[in-house]
């Protein structure tokens, strides 16, 4: 999927998205799942409304599942976008809308999505696998290329 020309940033703000790459030392897409639900639950402790961007809807399905008992006793309230945009956490497929979330965006697709712009902070999280490899490196150029400010965070551990 080829990258996309993000929105502009909401109305009266002219600052870029901040782009975090986290770069996990595995190859499996089951851990690339389960940091996103570490990150999601962190960001929504603290306060933060969070856009979780799904490549598709099995992994969507995946991710709901994943939220609702990754840390045993704890979960983390969310709903899928159309069914209610304005949740704290939402889980979403849209290419072009993520609603009126605009603090934290967690990428999953393999492209950048149109609404990136909207967004505070993005999240990209990377694993060793080639496919995720490669798209991230795509989107790595694109953010670049726009002027994103980027950082890369390479885990040691999960």
């Amino acid at each position: 999927m080829k990258p996309v020309a993000p929105r502009a940033p909401p109305a009266g703000d002219t600052t870029m998205s901040k782009v975090d790459f986290y770069i996990l030392p595995t190859d499996s897409l089951s851990a690339r799942l389960d940091f996103a639900c570490k990150l999601c639950e962190k960001a929504w402790r603290l306060g933060h409304r969070v856009y979780l961007h799904c490549q598709d809807a099995e992994q969507r399905s995946e991710l709901d599942q994943r939220l609702w008992r990754f840390k045993g006793e704890a979960f983390v309230p969310h709903d899928l976008a159309e069914v209610h945009a304005d949740a704290s956490v939402a889980l979403g497929l849209a290419a072009d809308s993520a609603g009126d979330h605009h603090d934290l965006l967690i990428n999953l697709g393999a492209g950048v999505p149109a609404f990136v712009g909207q967004f505070e902070r993005v999240a990209e999280i990377v694993v060793e696998e080639p496919g995720i490899r490669q798209s991230a490196r795509e989107r790595f150029r694109f953010y670049r290329e726009q002027g994103y400010a980027l950082q890369d965070h390479r885990l040691q551990r999960l």
